[in-house]
């Protein structure tokens, strides 16, 4: 029988009999795990698992400790079962939703909205996602393999000077998702008919600025500048100082060589995401040079 083994794995981590479980499916495949939806009991429910080469990319034990964090809180989708070792975990189905549309505005006002309410929530954990720690374990997974780009070297001389603009902002640290793309915003409806948003995928989350997750918006929905400043609006409804606007765009390319690199080692094991890889060494090369221009206008200002 097709997907027999989901079925019976299913089984086995909701602790229910075979026959319990039934008319498996698989969903679309994202780019580190796959997803099953499946019957139980009635209910739906959604199983993750792990991707080719998932256990070096995400610490299980730290994304558990962080479903623990905002269990309870409505900013994520029901969680009733997660394994720290294997990186199993399951979900309640969310019926009727559906994800952020990058291109609808409304859309993107409301997730917006979503996401800085959860950063003003000022969760703390117990790790931290360093940006350009994770740029140099990725590179570090090709064991020599030199970048497919033969400008690697200086655009990632030129994407690490932007930490020196970063860090004379003095940006608050707080639990951030990290991976606070489009499609991990869920656009569905309470028990009382009202509309609730939710963001689910929390596996890079941790201790960062959470203007990151703005940026890490952007590049996946593959924005341009002009829709990286209306994303920017969306967030800061209250108005951006262009000192912050400049930082975003510090992480739009940090966060785009770090993607580029996830990418590329992806890529050593078979797995192949064309136009979006190229996009996101795009976005290191183009918006640190735009930065690095901002900042020293900024600079000529101040001088």
């Amino acid at each position: 029988m097709e997907h027999e083994r989901e079925l019976a794995l299913a089984a086995r981590l909701l602790g229910v009999k075979r026959e319990e479980v039934s008319e498996v499916s698989e969903l679309k495949k994202g780019m580190t795990n796959h997803s099953f939806l499946f019957h139980c009991k009635g209910k739906k429910y959604i199983m993750r698992i792990p991707g080719e080469g998932t256990d070096k990319l995400v610490n299980r034990e730290e994304e558990a400790a962080v479903y623990q964090i905002i269990k309870g809180r409505g900013i994520c989708d029901n969680v009733v079962y997660i394994a720290p070792d294997s990186g199993y975990k399951i979900t309640e189905y969310m019926e009727g939703a559906r994800t952020c549309n990058p291109s609808d505005w409304e859309d993107v006002r409301k997730c917006m909205g979503k996401l800085r309410q959860f950063h003003e929530l000022n969760l703390t954990a117990e790790h931290t996602f360093d940006l350009f720690r994770m740029i140099d374990f990725y590179e570090s997974l090709r064991n020599g393999t030199p970048s497919m780009y033969p400008d690697y070297d200086e655009t990632k001389k030129r994407v690490r000077s932007l930490g020196i603009f970063i860090a004379s902002q003095k940006p608050e640290q707080v639990l951030t998702h990290i991976d606070a793309v489009p499609d991990n915003f869920l656009i569905g409806w309470d028990g009382e008919g009202k509309e609730d948003i939710r963001l689910i995928d929390w596996e890079y989350a941790g201790m960062q600025d959470p203007h990151v997750d703005i940026a890490m918006f952007c590049v996946y929905a593959m924005y341009g500048k002009d829709q990286a400043d209306e994303l920017i609006k969306a967030y800061f409804t209250e108005g951006c100082m262009h000192c912050t606007k400049i930082k975003i765009y510090c992480y739009i390319a940090i966060c785009g060589l770090l993607w580029s690199n996830w990418c590329e080692y992806k890529r050593l094991l078979g797995v192949k995401f064309g136009e979006y890889a190229l996009r996101q060494y795009g976005y290191a090369k183009e918006f640190s040079l735009l930065a690095r221009n901002e900042i020293r206008k900024m600079d000529g200002e101040r001088g």
